[in-house]
């Protein structure tokens, strides 16, 4: 019954990767700053399963590549309504909230900018979004997954009720 116990296979997939966030982080040691760079990356494959993964290194296509490998590794199933999602929820992760709302066909996709990378990528193509909190895209994207994973469980809850 719990949504994290199910395993998917990133091998068997056809995964597209977005970049959501780089960053330039400095160290400040005896002969003066070193720099690195960390990576928030969003993998999906358009169909239900999505991810996201942070890469940490001292070169930018290094990070983003330790990034996706993260991402792959932590794959969710979303559960759809046709284009939309099933109904309204609310998501949370530290301050980040985030509160989605299932739109009618043609309506597209209307977030700001890791809530969409995460509903393109996942497949959802009508959605009304709203960040609220705080502005850390790791925050939100955090709180994207948290509300999704409440979706597929409450939809299990559903179907064991046998309620529609």
């Amino acid at each position: 019954m719990n949504v994290k116990s199910k395993k998917i296979n990133p091998d068997e997939l056809e995964l597209a990767e977005k970049i959501v966030a780089i960053n330039r982080v400095a160290k400040v040691i005896k002969g003066g700053r070193r720099f690195s760079f960390s990576a928030l990356v969003v993998v999906g494959n358009g169909d239900g399963c999505v991810g996201f993964g942070m890469g940490k290194a001292n070169e930018v296509p290094e990070a983003i590549r330790k990034g996706i490998a993260h991402a792959r590794n932590n794959l969710l199933y979303i559960p759809r309504a046709g284009t939309t999602i099933p109904f309204e929820i609310n998501g949370k992760y530290g301050s980040g909230k985030v509160f989605m709302k299932p739109a009618s066909t043609g309506t597209g996709v209307i977030a700001g900018g890791p809530i969409r990378a995460v509903m393109e990528l996942c497949g959802i193509k009508d959605v009304l979004t709203k960040s609220l909190g705080s502005t850390n895209p790791l925050n939100i994207i955090r709180a994207t997954l948290e509300a999704f994973k409440r979706i597929a469980y409450l939809n299990e809850i559903t179907k064991l009720r046998q309620k529609k």
